[in-house]
């Protein structure tokens, strides 16, 4: 199956950022791509609260949403909108950080809402609190897509690998993790954590990734990947943006299973004995 990956730079208009989506979705199907993922936060990217506040909308009032499913439709192609920032829905006033799965007949199979949120410190003076502004998700997600059932995760998640456990316990063949990662992290860790997950799944992990230095000042790492089951990397887009392409053998799946079964020899880990 081929498919597409955008590597954006979002901006703070979350009207200029659609048609860039728009344009993108259309590239992916003319160049006969089955299935477009894109980044974390594809809609909008800015560190400014206020002035996000003001762009920001609900889910069924969101533009860019509404955009990304009518040039689905159009184009015949099935998108994993990496997530969008979403208010409007939670009893504590804060945000959702929202993924989409679009069928090509621009119908919703499935939502995610980010469940580990980015709180760090980084060496380099960067401090980030996602959860001041936005609510975590609480449950995992899996849905059935012309590429085999997905496991969608979105960024930070790729840190916990028992997020991915859960998902290719459901069936997960293939992992997608939209991202806009720092560059220090992402220097030190992005190719590491996601070909880990993949050799740990048996499963294609796809990351579709922002890059490039944002309007709002921020700085993200690039590198989306197609990763497969035996963890090489079949696709890198190094910096820069755009649209790229690549083929995946959905078989691939069950032949390293079959080679080294580790997910059959999953057991359940009981607490550790702990000796003082």
């Amino acid at each position: 199956m081929k498919i597409a990956l955008y590597q954006a730079r979002t901006g703070i208009d979350p009207d200029a950022n659609a048609q860039d989506l728009v344009a993108a979705i259309k590239e992916a199907a003319e160049g006969g791509a089955g299935m477009l993922f894109t980044p974390e936060m594809s809609g909008l990217l800015d560190r400014d609260r206020e002035r996000a506040q003001a762009a920001m909308q609900d889910e069924a009032g969101d533009r860019v949403l509404a955009s990304v499913r009518a040039a689905a439709a159009e184009a015949g192609i099935w998108v994993h909108l990496g997530s969008l920032a979403l208010k409007g829905e939670r009893p504590d006033g804060r945000f959702v950080n929202r993924g989409f799965v679009i069928d090509d007949r621009c119908e919703i199979r499935a939502r995610y809402d980010k469940i580990h949120l980015f709180d760090v410190d980084l060496a380099t003076g960067e401090s980030w609190r996602e959860s001041a502004v936005y609510g975590a998700g609480e449950r995992a997600v899996a849905v059935s897509t012309p590429a085999g059932m997905m496991g969608v995760t979105i960024c930070y998640d790729l840190r916990f690998p028992d997020l991915y456990r859960a998902l290719t316990d459901a069936g997960a063949t293939i992992l997608s993790v939209p991202a806009a990662f720092t560059v220090p992290t992402g220097e030190a860790h992005w190719h590491i954590l996601l070909r880990a997950r993949a050799i740990e799944a048996g499963a294609f992990v796809i990351a579709a990734a922002q890059s490039g230095t944002h309007q709002d000042g921020r700085k993200t790492y690039g590198h989306s990947l197609v990763v497969d089951p035996w963890g090489k990397v079949l696709f890198d887009m190094g910096e820069g943006n755009g649209v790229g392409f690549a083929e995946i053998d959905l078989e691939e799946v069950s032949r390293v299973r079959s080679r080294l079964p580790a997910i059959r020899h999953r057991r359940p880990i009981a607490a550790p004995d702990v000796t003082q």
